[in-house]
This record gives structure tokens, C-alpha cells and sequence, in this order.
């Protein structure tokens, strides 16, 4: 939602101010300084990113649209499902849960948090870690280890849509230069042309220069930094459920456990303490 209401803000400052010096709009619509910019940069982009970064950028753009999907009631459920999980080790044993990690589309404890089993990447990560635990072979400084290995690499995946959209960004105010330049030498060749006619093609020329830059600084390089935000969101998902693990590994109570990744969280993601312990015991007898 506020992409779009920045772009607008973007669109009326510029082009109100340009027409409030007198300026006439018409004189910036150049669809062939259109084409060459972004068709310059469309085929950079194409040669830069082909096969999976472009797939992977295609498939992260859409997302800029959308709010974050892990919100407070996103964490609150989280928590809720992992200290009923670690109430079960703690009263019944790891092996009691092999059973929920090998198949929670048909756990009875997973089936009662939704939004987490729709989510595949949090519920492979919480899985994959509790069949570590399970099998107790790794101690916990190995699982860490483990853990950050696999969290670093999620986030260099997600940093690939990122790059592609920042050189992206970066490229056009050369395009418009190019575009600018070929509009000059365009201009060049019509020097027996009359004077009025002959700044018209100078503006058109100058148009190149300011789409290029508007286009970078206004619409493309904005993208990046949602994108950024995004991972980073996503990233601290897994932070929150490795402190927790990691936690409930070195022999702290599920209810301790849980405040450990509750302090991972930003502060406007955070439940306090009463609301998380309230929430949790209420899940927990569902």
C-alpha cells in the first residue's frame, strides 16, 4: 500500500513543481527516451540476472505490494506452537515428538497453528532441528553452528532480488545519459532546422537525463530497499526459533525458552511478558 502512495507523492511533487515554474508537461512525455532507457536497462538486467537470480526476482517483486507476514500475531502463534512442542519434550521426552516433525501436516500440536504450517520454510526449520534433537547425536554448539550455517544461506538467497534490483537502479541514470546523448547527436544533425524547432529537440535530449535519475532514485532503488526489509524480516523469523531451540537444548524451561526469542524480536513485533505467558498457556489448552 505505500509503494504506490509514494509513487504518487513522487509523481505530483515533480510534475506540480514543473508545472508551477511554467513548464508545459507535454514537453516531458518523450516515449522514445522511454524506450530507449528502459529497454537498455530491461536487456542489462536480462544479462546480469538470467536463469534463477531473474526468476528469483520475478518471484520477490510481487511481494513488495503485500505487508509483512510476520507480524506480533504471526510471532505470538509461533511461540504458542514452539513452547507446546517443548512442554511436550520437557514432560514426555524427545521421542515424543518425532512423530510431529516427520509429518506436521497431520500433527495434532502443528494442525492448531495455521498460519505456521502454511508457512513451509519456518515449519522445515523448526523440523529439521528438532530431528537433530531428536536423534542426539549433535550437542548444542554444533546445532548453533549448524543453524547460522543455514540462516546465513537463506538470507544470501534472499539478497539475490535485492542486488538485481539496486544495479538495477543503479544503471538507469547511465541509460538516461545514453539516451540523452544519442538525443544530442540527434539534435547535432538538425542544426539547419529553426531555432524553436531546434529547442525542442534539446529538451527532448535533457527529458533522457531526468526520466534516467527520477526513474533510479524515484521508482527502482526504493524497490531494493523494501526488498531489504523484507529479508531482513524474514531472517529474524529463524533468529526467533534458533534462540529457542537453542534455549530449550541447554536445559532451560519451555516458558524461559520462549522469552529468550521473544528478545529477538523488534520492538514492535514484541509481545511483552505478560502477554506472551497469557497467550501461550491459552494456546496451550486449546
Amino acid at each position: 500500500m505505500f509503494v504506490p502512495i509514494g509513487y504518487v507523492l513522487i509523481i505530483a511533487a515533480c510534475l506540480g513543481g514543473f508545472a508551477m515554474a511554467g513548464g508545459h508537461l507535454g514537453s516531458l512525455w518523450q516515449p522514445v527516451e522511454l524506450v530507449i532507457i528502459l529497454g537498455a536497462a530491461v536487456g542489462a538486467f536480462v544479462v546480469a540476472n538470467g536463469g534463477s537470480p531473474l526468476k528469483a526476482t520475478a518471484k520477490a517483486l510481487p511481494t513488495i505490494f503485500k505487508g509483512s507476514s510476520y507480524t506480533k500475531a504471526f510471532y505470538m502463534e509461533l511461540f504458542a506452537l514452539l513452547y507446546e512442542i517443548l512442554a511436550k519434550v520437557r514432560k514426555e521426552g524427545l521421542m515424543s515428538v518425532e512423530a510431529d516433525v516427520e509429518n506436521p501436516e497431520a500433527s495434532p500440536v502443528f494442525s492448531k497453528y495455521p498460519t505456521i504450517l502454511h508457512d513451509h520454510h519456518v515449519v522445515e526449520f523448526i523440523c529439521d532441528y528438532l530431528r537433530l534433537m531428536v536423534g542426539g547425536n549433535l550437542n548444542a554448539f554444533e546445532i548453533e553452528n549448524l543453524m547460522d550455517v543455514e540462516i546465513e544461506t537463506h538470507h544470501h538467497e534472499g539478497e539475490v532480488p535485492v542486488n538485481a534490483v539496486k544495479s538495477l537502479a543503479d544503471g538507469l541514470p547511465a541509460f538516461g545519459i545514453v539516451a540523452a546523448v544519442m538525443g544530442v547527436v540527434h539534435t547535432m544533425e538538425s542544426v539547419g532546422i529553426p531555432p524553436s524547432e531546434l529547442g525542442k529537440l534539446i529538451a527532448a535530449a535533457l527529458v533522457g537525463t531526468f526520466l534516467g535519475i527520477l526513474m533510479a532514485y524515484g521508482f527502482v532503488g526504493p524497490l531494493a530497499t523494501v526488498l531489504e526489509h523484507k529479508l531482513a524480516d524474514g531472517t529474524r523469523v529463524f533468529q526467533t526459533i534458533k534462540v529457542t531451540l537453542l534455549a530449550s537444548l541447554n536445559g532451560y524451561a519451555p516458558q524461559v525458552a520462549v522469552e529468550f526469542g521473544r528478545k529477538v524480536l523488534a520492538s514492535h513485533d514484541r509481545p511483552s511478558f505478560k502477554e506472551l505467558e497469557d497467550h501461550v498457556k491459552q494456546a496451550k489448552n486449546k
